[in-house]
């Protein structure tokens, strides 16, 4: 066996599937086995696996036991000549397994390898190529140093920018995202450390080759896709503490007393500030368009309030103090709240659901005012006036935000069609396009691209003009069959096409989904024809933990009257209490369902849509999954209240 494939999986389905279907094209040219490890994942990676690829061996774990103990797992029973860890969240080309393994052969002293890598937007990654993190390097890494000098030799280190990235170089960290090794130099150095839950690992195993004697290689003759950041989402705080705690296990094992101290120092300082600033700008990011909206909002009605006191004849005097600094404020505060309750801070942002909670909004505001009292009831107008300027401004201003093509911006039904092209031959690509219709409805497709040279009047253009068909038609999305051209093909297409702008996607073949990622922070559209669950949008899931909430308030205040009603009521306190340390919701899935893995996750349910049946213990379990499956379809904060009204009995159950 000359090569063997080591893929970890943790609730990725749709990258591991893209991942295996380009593996599979790639393994026709050499003897290879695959093993995929899955670390307990929920999302139907088993059975997806079992019924589209029955050729991986499959390792089954029934716990997330980390990404070295699961590569290990496959490494000790693999028979490969070479062993290859590879990410799901990749996409490798047709002949990169001949060529790294032909490089391998050619130099009898490489202990790793790994390749050049391309993000989903076709840009290089320069984690492709690795220095050793050692404390300098890791200061300038953290201080930003690397960023401003990366072609800097002493400054730019760690992702040795001063080496061309088109070149091979003998390097002193591989990627784990791609990670060739010899058996051979395994035998001598050993396995990953399984100390390490996830990241450091292969920094770690990366030095010890060399230790071993052994060198490292960047290979750029051959790129993959990687999808970087998928399996975890690298702008967490998690992900700050996990990796940087990965780092300081490194220096203790492997650098002096002192130096192992001052880098522990320095990234113990790195953890607090990314940690900080990740939450900072994960807050900012939610934050940023309620506070533009309240402050057009006060802005607007001070001048109203100016205007008023001037120029209308019923108001004799000018208003209190208290009505810019107190009323207004909580008014804004009213707004903002029914906004967002009524999903206007959703994404995409809907102008409908803005106007709605605007409304709603205002409807409360003028119900307290009419029940304060005379001191505090400043103006009738003002809050009728200020309603309309809450309305234009907020409409405006999104209107606005959409026309600026602002990146993290997408207004819904307002010019937010992508223009899209599909690089296939008519006959798939009307199959393609018959599946991003059936996903997300209409679209603005503007024209198919023959994969081959010498186009035809049907297609806009071949390949080879990729670039100037998104010039001449602004496109903004490209979605490339891997029926009709090869991976290394559309990889290439990808590094040449100079718009930074445009998004790509891949649709394999023989699947049912098209995929695509174009940051780190973005894993980008799918589109796929798996059922849409109502009750995994977010206004699903803000709706029914705010029912949750308010009816246990209301279950607690009332708890006597329903010591005379609710079968075991002093369960029913618990249930109170566990509802509202969100540890059990009022409403959730039938618990006589084993496999509830392809729905969205809820809390244990107090109830459930069994409840609504009056004979439930003759349900049987098939039955139970339908309910619990049109439950989660079809969910409405209207389906609660009423199991909760035909259950309300049993909300003493355990």
């Amino acid at each position: 066996m000359k090569l063997s494939v080591v893929i970890v999986n943790y609730n990725v389905k749709y990258f591991l599937e893209q991942c295996l279907y380009a593996v599979r094209k790639a393994k026709q040219y050499l003897p290879i086995e695959i093993f995929v490890v899955d670390n307990n994942s929920v999302d139907g990676s088993i059975e997806m696996l079992k019924e589209k690829f029955p050729e991986v061996q499959l390792i089954e774990n029934k716990k997330n036991v980390g990404f070295s103990v699961a590569n290990n797992q496959a490494m000790q029973i693999a028979q490969g000549e070479y062993f290859l860890l590879l990410n799901p969240d990749t996409v490798v080309q047709e002949d990169t397994f001949v060529k790294i393994c032909d490089f391998m052969d050619a130099h009898p002293n490489a202990g790793g390898l790994g390749v050049k890598m391309i993000d989903g937007k076709g840009q290089f990654l320069p984690e492709s190529k690795r220095g050793l993190p050692t404390p300098f390097v890791a200061f300038c890494k953290i201080m930003g140093l690397s960023n401003l000098f990366p072609k800097s030799k002493k400054f730019g280190r760690y992702h040795l920018g001063f080496l061309d990235k088109n070149k091979i170089h003998k390097v002193d960290v591989l990627a784990g995202a791609f990670m060739l090794m010899r058996k051979s130099a395994l035998d001598q150095v050993g396995l990953l450390d399984e100390t390490f839950f996830m990241y450091g690992e292969d920094i770690d195993l990366s030095y010890r080759i060399k230790l071993g004697g052994y060198d490292n290689y960047y290979f750029p003759d051959t790129q993959i896709i990687h999808y970087k950041g998928e399996s975890t989402k690298k702008s967490s705080v998690n992900y700050v503490f996990v990796f940087y705690n990965a780092m300081i296990i490194f220096a203790q094992k492997h650098f002096t007393k002192n130096n192992a101290k001052l880098f522990s120092f320095l990234i113990n300082i790195a953890i607090y500030l990314r940690a900080g600033l990740a939450i900072f700008s994960r807050l900012l990011r939610k934050l940023v368009l309620p506070f533009l909206d309240a402050a057009t909002w006060y802005a607007g009605i001070y001048f109203i309030k100016i205007y008023w006191e001037h120029n209308h004849r019923f108001v004799r005097k000018a208003y209190a103090p208290e009505l810019m600094n107190t009323a207004v404020p909580i008014y804004i505060l009213i707004w903002l709240m029914a906004v967002w309750l009524l999903g206007g801070y959703d994404k995409p942002y809907k102008l409908s659901k803005l106007v709605r909670g605007l409304f709603i909004g205002t409807i409360g505001i003028g119900l307290m005012y009419a029940f304060q009292n005379e001191a505090w009831r400043f103006s009738r107008a003002i809050i009728i006036l200020g309603a309309f300027w809450t309305v234009i401004a907020a409409v405006g201003l999104r209107i606005l935000l959409n026309a600026l093509g602002l990146k993290n911006f997408k207004l819904d039904g307002i010019s937010s069609e992508k223009k899209i092209v599909i690089v296939a031959k008519i006959e798939e690509g009307q199959r393609v396009l018959e599946m991003i219709r059936h996903a997300v409805g209409s679209i603005n497709f503007i024209g198919f691209v023959q994969p081959d040279r010498n186009a035809s009047e049907a297609y806009l253009g071949d390949v080879s003009q990729l670039n100037e068909v998104v010039e001449v038609y602004q496109v903004d999305e490209i979605i490339f069959s891997t029926k009709d051209i090869q991976l290394q093909e559309i990889i290439l297409a990808m590094s040449k096409v100079n718009q930074s702008q445009v998004d790509f996607k891949i649709a394999p073949e023989e699947s049912l989904f098209i995929i695509g990622s174009n940051s780190v922070d973005n894993p980008g559209d799918l589109y796929t024809i798996d059922i849409n669950f109502a009750i995994a949008k977010p206004a699903a899931k803000r709706n029914k933990k705010l029912l949750d909430f308010m009816l246990s308030i209301l279950l607690l205040l009332t708890f006597p009257v329903h010591l005379l009603f609710v079968k075991s009521p002093f369960q029913l306190l618990k249930n109170i209490f566990s509802v509202l340390f969100w540890e059990k919701s009022w409403v959730g899935y039938a618990n006589k369902v084993i496999d509830n893995k392809h729905l969205p996750k809820l809390k244990p349910g107090v109830l459930s849509p069994v409840n609504g049946i009056k004979n439930k213990q003759s349900v049987s379990e098939s039955t139970a999954q339908r309910l619990n499956l049109l439950y989660a379809k079809h969910y409405q904060i209207a389906s609660d209240f009423i199991l909760i009204g035909r259950g309300y009995q049993q909300l003493g159950n355990k």
